[in-house]
């Protein structure tokens, strides 16, 4: 499976990670199936946000009712970076993932690695191909 994304929204992440190190960013991946055509900068509000993330709420919800009621795209994942970590799900990221199955981008060294969360309780993340388009 290949996630697909725009050069320029992809660049909008790395930004995103650029201005909040050393502390991780997060944000919501919207789009359709496996193509992100948007993203959304969230704010981080972990208690730890230089080690964790934990996208806000108020966003995530809005984002979701926006989509509900035709005034958005799905919210069909999400990013967060590590700062100074590998472009991989770290083990606090599987403990914290909700089992749906959804998009996971994260950013580290300037890479952006893809994975699709777990789909049940007891699975782990699935890698997945990554094509920036122009």
């Amino acid at each position: 499976m290949t996630i697909r994304i725009a050069h320029q929204t992809a660049a909008m992440m790395r930004a995103h990670a650029d201005r909040a190190a050393p502390l991780e960013c997060c944000g919501l991946l919207l789009g359709q199936g496996d193509r992100i055509e948007a993203v959304r900068a969230a704010d981080n509000v972990a208690a730890q946000p230089e080690r964790h993330f934990e996208i806000d709420p108020a966003a995530l919800i809005g984002a979701e009712r926006a989509a509900r009621q035709g005034h958005g795209l799905a919210v069909i994942g999400y990013y967060h970076s590590h700062p100074n970590g590998r472009a991989a799900p770290s083990p606090t990221d599987l403990a914290m993932a909700a089992p749906d199955g959804r998009i996971w981008l994260i950013l580290a060294q300037g890479a952006i690695a893809a994975f699709r969360a777990p789909e049940r309780a007891g699975d782990t993340f699935r890698r997945c191909g990554l094509q920036i388009d122009p």
